[in-house]
Formats: C-alpha cells, structure tokens, sequence
C-alpha cells in the first residue's frame, strides 16, 4: 500500500532548468481541456449557477462539466444555460448520482465537486498541478483549515470518520468524506464502486488501500447555499458503515 501523501499549504512550485525554462512546462502536461468537473445535483438552483460560473471563469472555459440531475426544480434549466451537460435520472441517492457523473465523461482527468457553493473551484488549478506532478488522486481536505463554516456536530463526525478509516486502513488520512477531489480516469474505471451515501469516502479508500498514489491537499470550505439534504445522525451511521464495509474489503484477499 502506498502511503498518502501529506496536506501541504499548496502545491511546490516547479524549479527552472538551467535553460530558464520551467521544468513543469511539458507538453504532455493535462490542461483543463483534459478536465470534467462532475457532480450529482439535487435542487440546488439557489447554488448551481454560482458553482458553474466559477467552473467557467477558473478554467477559461475549456472544462467539461458533467451534472447527473434528480431535481425537482430549476437546477437542470440552469446547469444547461451555463453549458453543462445534464443527465437526468429519478432521485437515487448520492453516490448513484456521483458514479454515474464520473463514468459518463471520458477525459483523461475527472473532477468531483459538490454543486452547493461550498468548494473553492478558484483552487482547481492546484488539483491539476497535483495530477501533472505524478499524483493520482488528490483529495481536497476541508478540515485542515479547521472548516469553520462546517456546522460543528459534521465536524466533528467528519473529524471521526477519518480516525476510523485511517485506523482500519494503517493510514493517516484527514478528510474521508470530501467532495472535491481529481482523479486520473484510470483510477476510476478501474474500481467497482459499491457505496451510495458512503461513496465519498470509497472514493479515497479504495484508491488509497489498492497503492495508487493519493495526496491530500488543504482547501478553502464555505457555507452551503440552499438547505442540505443529508440527515446528519442516518448519514453518519451510513458512512461510518461503508467505511467499515469498504476497508475490510480491501483487506481482506
């Protein structure tokens, strides 16, 4: 199993060769015309225009953005007039949602993200950087900031989750339940993903326990637009179970 790599205040700048070129210029580096942001959107039109303008300023653009839709309101009519792709399906939970809208683009280079206004797309760039310098997952961690915007009692489950898993796994990790993260494609066509309000944390689990290299990287977190549709108390027992579930999985031959 390789180990995760730390969180660091940002990604380390490349050093210039001694031609004065920077040695992270390469041709073969990703761009955000390798890039799909994805996410499950479930009536979030107070949020979805905000996270996709975001999307569209930070990347110029040039990612593809992916939305797997169960709303019963505006949330699919927005997320089409700001260019993104929609797929819409019957209410099924999170992870359906998420697994489908990471499947369904075929870029080189995956983005999850949550569509409530909560993540930093202006730190996209970052999670890019990581993927271009070898890494193949990089996994945003909320709570290294200390996620004062996060409602204390997630916190702390949050807070909890990650001691379970990293004491289940023999690895340290920090945030298992994050929403935003990058993914080499590989990494994700090559797991059959099993978990609905657990997948975020099978998302960086699996990964982790079968030695891909997995970094987690400090991000901004801010209050949600619109009211969330998680129960804390049935969530938290859903997750703590699929992180039990998964990491004895993966343990076991």
């Amino acid at each position: 199993m390789s180990s995760i790599q730390p969180p660091t205040n940002g990604i380390e700048a490349e050093t210039a060769d001694s031609t004065g070129v920077d040695s992270a210029s390469d041709a073969s580096e990703y761009t955000f015309e390798d890039v799909s942001v994805v996410m499950g959107t479930y009536n979030e039109a107070a949020a979805i225009g905000t996270v996709l303008d975001d999307i569209e300023a930070i990347t110029d653009g040039k990612a593809e953005v992916v939305c797997v839709d169960g709303s019963s309101d505006r949330t699919p009519e927005i997320a089409r007039e700001h260019g993104a792709r929609v797929i819409e399906q019957a209410p099924q939970g999170y992870g359906v949602a998420v697994r489908e809208a990471i499947l369904a683009p075929d870029r080189p280079v995956v983005v999850t993200t949550d569509c409530d206004d909560t993540y930093p797309m202006e730190q996209l760039p970052e999670f890019l950087e990581a993927i271009n310098a070898g890494h193949d997952v990089v996994s945003g961690d909320r709570l290294y900031h200390g996620a004062e915007a996060m409602p204390a009692f997630n916190r702390l489950g949050n807070h909890l989750f990650a001691l379970l898993a990293s004491a289940l796994m023999g690895e340290r990790v920090h945030d298992t339940t994050t929403g935003m993260r990058a993914y080499r494609r590989e990494v994700v066509e090559s797991i059959e993903w099993t978990e609905n309000t657990g997948l975020s944390a099978e998302l960086l689990i699996r990964p982790l326990m079968r030695g891909y290299d997995v970094r987690e990287h400090p991000i901004a977190y801010r209050e949600r637009a619109g009211e969330t549709k998680l129960d804390p108390i049935e969530g938290g027992l859903a997750i703590a179970k699929s992180i039990v579930k998964v990491s004895l999985e993966e343990r076991l031959p």
